[in-house]
């Protein structure tokens, strides 16, 4: 009788998810090359999102597909199946997956059995009941995101600079950010860098006519750096300029226009919401325990608590910091904590199939480095606090440690040093996220916009978007 590999089943293709199952490829390569073992990863998007890299990619510092990387070409000896996962049923041992090709052929929803389950799906943002939020709001968790609003930023610049309504020029012009965490900050740092150099290409658009803001619930921004790097950034932003509002929230963003609830009103067509994330939502379709705030319980080393077979890490996962004086703390749901996870999580699972102990997972927080823009940035790291330009090249040289991939890493290297070379790329493809917009105006009989048959300055990339008036 020809007994059945243990199928290991990853769910979630981000951080966590890629490096565990290279980890796993590698430590159980003897099984996978018998047949005994089989590693089998569910992901919505073929490739991995190295996110601390997004506000370089806005900012065209980094180009976008050196900013993701595909799991096909890293994870060689694993099975790659592109679909959403609904529903977990641990007491089955099956996952429900949505593929590509089910509303295709009609076949729906799959379950994927597994003898492992590894819950590495990250987290989405974490929105509030803000009116009008759903209708103009703008993330930034994915690479499409940031791209995306590069483009919008550039497009305002470009209806700022064409229109005659002044009130249409101010609300282009004006750029509201919520959330004073990392994705807030470093993507408003990097985006007004890149503004304030476009500004120069524009006859009748000067750096001081852009108005940025950046809008925090708390009493102050980049907590992670510590209060005093975080003081040093408030006033770096402010000295360009840059209104930061704390102890402020964004009670609506209707019609086109902010408002705070310090009774401020900002006429704006540009409003970035990165105010916190939450546990992706298949944790909540799932029969394995959850904490208060919708994550897995678990313990150190790495299993889901009181459940067999089960593992999570990352942002899904309450993982119990054991370099922390206070009992019952959790690990930071951040990229430090993930990377160095996946690593302990892989070596576990291959220790379980092979019927070995275990270990926990210990890792003491070293600290924090964020940027504020180009050659801007803060640190606390290893308790020293560093800020400006060698805070700046403390936080790229740690990314470029860590983007995966010598591959990824030489790319962004060069990229970088071409940078510091050349002059900045201040392009908008806008019309890339509607490439068919063109052919259906000419399939359609209306003929090329701006031209017999279209209005005029009405082009592929203006017709039917919703962040134009």
């Amino acid at each position: 009788m020809v007994k059945e590999p243990v199928r290991i089943l990853v769910v979630g293709g981000g951080y966590v998810g890629m490096y565990t199952a290279l980890r796993l490829q590698r430590k159980l390569k003897p099984e996978l090359k018998r047949g005994e073992a089989e590693i089998v990863v569910v992901t919505p998007e073929p490739y991995m999102t190295y996110q601390p890299f997004l506000p370089e990619a806005a900012a065209g510092s980094i180009s976008p597909r050196h900013v993701v990387v595909p799991l096909r070409r890293v994870l060689r000896d694993c099975r790659i199946l592109i679909g959403e996962a609904e529903r977990i049923d641990h007491a089955k041992r099956t996952v429900t997956v949505t593929t590509l090709a089910s509303p295709e052929d009609g076949t729906g929803a799959v379950d994927v059995p597994y003898d492992h389950l590894v819950l590495a799906p990250g987290s989405i943002s974490r929105t509030l009941p803000v009116p009008g939020l759903a209708d103009y709001g703008i993330g930034f968790k994915t690479v499409e995101e940031a791209i995306g609003l590069r483009n919008h930023v550039i497009e305002q610049m470009d209806i700022a600079s064409s229109t005659r309504d002044p009130a249409i020029r101010d609300a282009a012009l004006t750029f509201v950010f919520v959330g004073g965490g990392y994705a807030g900050v470093e993507a408003l740092g990097e985006l007004e860098d890149m503004a304030r150099y476009t500004a120069r290409y524009y006859h009748n658009v000067k750096p001081e006519d852009l108005k940025w803001v950046l809008v925090e619930a708390t009493g102050r921004i980049l907590p992670e750096v510590g209060e005093k790097m975080g003081k040093y950034a408030v006033r770096e932003l402010r000295n360009r300029n840059i209104d930061v509002r704390l102890d402020t929230r964004l009670d609506s963003c209707e019609d086109r226009v902010a408002v705070l609830s310090d009774g401020s009103r900002f006429p704006t067509r540009t409003v970035v919401w990165t105010a916190g994330v939450k546990p992706a939502p298949i944790l909540a379709a799932t029969d394995l325990p959850l904490n208060e705030r919708g994550r897995l319980r678990c313990t150190a080393k790495l299993t889901v608590d009181g459940v067999e077979n089960a593992w999570a890490a990352g942002d899904a996962a309450a993982v119990p910091d054991l370099t922390a004086e206070e009992r019952d703390k959790e690990c930071a749901p951040n990229a430090q904590h993930a990377v160095r996870q996946a690593k302990v999580l892989a070596e576990n699972i291959a220790a379980a199939v092979r019927g070995k102990p275990l270990k926990e997972y210990r890792h003491a927080y070293v600290g924090s480095v964020a940027s504020l823009g180009l050659h801007k940035g803060v640190a606390h790291v290893y308790g020293r606090k560093l800020k400006g330009y060698p805070a700046w090249f403390m936080h790229r040289a740690y990314h470029l440690s860590r983007v995966p991939t010598f591959n990824r890493k030489c790319r962004v290297l060069a990229e970088w040093t071409l940078a510091g070379l050349f002059k900045r790329e201040i392009v908008s493809l806008g019309s890339l996220e509607h490439p068919r917009a063109e052919f259906e105006l000419a399939a359609g009989g209306r003929g090329k916009p701006g031209g017999p048959g279209g209005p005029a300055g009405q082009g592929p990339e203006r017709a039917g978007r919703p962040d134009d008036e």
